[in-house]
């Protein structure tokens, strides 16, 4: 066991001490005013297990493997067992879901512990989603099911290693109960192992917490959770604006600037959140709620994972920096209330809309090496580059990594013998449309290559497999790892782990983690198709 142990992990619970809450009441769903927290006990399970753990994470909070195998870990991040210092509660919240508003939300099927105390010093919210019913459940059960707490451990962890801001993962555990769901919504329920996962973040505050108290008329409320978040979470404001309205207002330029990087880094690793309504937008910027997200396999900006999703296609791919702009817009409508100037507000908004393009480019850059040259736009190059990767199935992670193999100083048709890989049917490298357009396209690459400042092939090599990954959590990748732990075999969820930590390496003995989507995978369930269910 580590020197510190679950024992000495310490709770300083300021979410709970410092904002409104509700007294104690009974368990049922209802509506709930003037609060931010409502207390609340994790429903037991029968035979908690734990399944994996994040070594990183444990690190962090003073414990090491032993604890992780422990009965009593899996009792207590199982929700079985409250540590001395924690304070369960769910934390109410409203939200845009599909553009319109859906009023009261909230932790459903989430629970916080309380705030713990990591070795560096800072908190972090410790949150157990599956562990039960809380006042802000909608007609379901508050669990969760392996599937979907597996992948939402997956993938927020593989996130941190890309480099992508995200909530983390401690622990994931089975529960020894079964829980019914309906995948896909359609009338056909089944019962499957149900499974909870520990997520963790400096906080859970969403757009969500500062619309619901504006759309009720409570700007008191809205003023209360503005102190809060700016005093705990960007302390330096406190300091750079004395008068309230210019300290909220730099905390909305704040926020803006932290979603346009994480949404930039969507797009540079080819992830889809899959449901980015207002209550899954983090104030601070990270990846939250894992749902029906998706990896890009072949390049699609118009493709989503969200079967519910699936008609208006609102949360496809390329559309994720307008959605984001739209959620912050929302925002700012929210914060309006409590600084009076929606002028103001607009601006920065404006600025970065503006400020989103720039930082796309220059991402877009590094995915190819290059840097930036005054006087040269790369975004025709772009453009280019982005209708002949949808000229035929091409897997966007497998191109950048073996555009990276091209020698400008080589023959000029490498491309088409490079890039075979990366296409799901080989042949059509063979197509006169297809050949052509790849042709012409290198030759724009290589003279944009030849103003670079440094012609060295290696380092450039180098400097693009930095920023286009490897390994990602593909979607069929994941889905077989749930299938294998259905089956009793977790081998596989470790492999797949241990793979996700070095994403931008090549790891000689583990192609198998890097190959494109299988034809067997096209449509199947959980490979293509998901739900809010999922």
């Amino acid at each position: 066991m580590s020197e510190w142990g679950l024992d000495s992990l310490h709770f300083d619970n300021r979410f709970i001490r410092e904002l409104p809450g509700e007294e104690p009441g009974p368990n049922r769903s209802r509506q709930i005013s003037g609060a931010v927290t409502v207390p609340v006990q994790p429903t037991p399970v029968r035979a908690p297990r734990v399944l994996a753990w994040s070594p990183e994470m444990l690190t962090l909070l003073g414990l090491d493997e032993d604890d992780a195998r422990s009965a009593r870990f899996a009792d207590v991040f199982s929700g079985n067992q409250l540590l001395p210092g924690m304070e369960p509660h769910a934390s109410i919240y409203g939200g845009h879901q599909f553009g319109a508003w859906a009023g009261q939300l909230g932790d459903g099927r989430a629970i916080n512990l309380g705030e713990v105390m990591a070795v560096d010093g800072q908190l972090w919210m410790l949150q157990l989603k599956g562990a039960g019913v809380t006042p802000c459940s909608r007609g379901a059960d508050g669990r969760a099911v392996l599937r979907s707490s597996l992948r939402e451990f997956v993938c927020s962890e593989a996130m941190h290693h890309l480099g992508v801001p995200t909530t983390r993962a401690l622990s994931l555990v089975l529960t020894g109960d079964d829980v019914v769901r309906d995948m896909f919504y359609d009338g056909h329920p089944r019962a499957e192992p149900g499974a909870i996962v520990c997520r963790l973040s400096n906080s859970f505050l969403r757009f969500g917490h500062f619309e619901l108290p504006v759309s009720r008329g409570d700007t008191g409320l809205l003023e209360t959770l503005l102190d809060f978040t700016e005093r705990h979470h960007f302390p330096h404001l406190m300091d750079g604006h004395r008068d309230p309205l210019e300290r909220h207002e730099a905390l909305f330029d704040e926020v803006c600037r932290r979603t346009v990087e994480m949404v930039v880094h969507w797009m540079r690793v080819g992830f889809v959140h899959g449901v980015m309504n207002t209550d899954n937008m983090s104030m601070l910027g990270e990846t939250i709620d894992y749902g029906p997200y998706g990896w890009i396999d072949d390049y699609d900006p118009q493709w989503t994972p969200n079967t519910t999703d699936a008609g208006q296609r609102r949360y496809r791919f390329g559309a994720q920096p307008e959605i984001a702009f739209w959620n912050l817009n929302r925002l700012a409508n929210a914060m309006v209330a409590a600084t009076g100037r929606p002028r103001a507000l607009e601006e920065i908004l404006t600025a970065h809309a503006e400020r989103f393009h720039e930082e796309w480019l220059e991402m877009m850059r590094a995915k190819l090496g290059l840097t930036a040259i005054p006087g040269e736009s790369d975004e025709p190059l772009i453009r280019s580059l982005e209708r002949l990767l949808q000229l035929r199935e091409t897997d966007m992670t497998l191109f950048y990594r073996h555009l990276a193999q091209l020698d400008p100083d080589g023959p000029a048709d490498q491309l088409p013998r490079h890039l075979a890989p990366a296409y799901y049917d080989e042949s059509a490298l063979q197509e006169e449309e297809l050949r052509t357009a790849l042709l012409e396209w290198e030759q724009q690459y290589r003279t944009r290559l030849l103003l670079e400042p440094s012609a060295d092939q290696d380092q450039r090599r180098v400097a693009m497999n930095r920023v286009n990954p490897l390994y990602v959590p593909r979607n069929y990748l994941v889905q077989q790892v749930i299938d294998d732990v259905e089956a009793g075999h977790t081998d596989s969820l470790w492999q797949l782990l241990d793979v996700l930590r070095d994403p931008y390496t090549d790891q000689p003995g583990r192609e198998a983690w890097s190959a494109r989507r299988p034809d067997w995978a096209r449509y199947r369930a959980g490979c293509s198709m998901l739900s809010c269910s999922s």
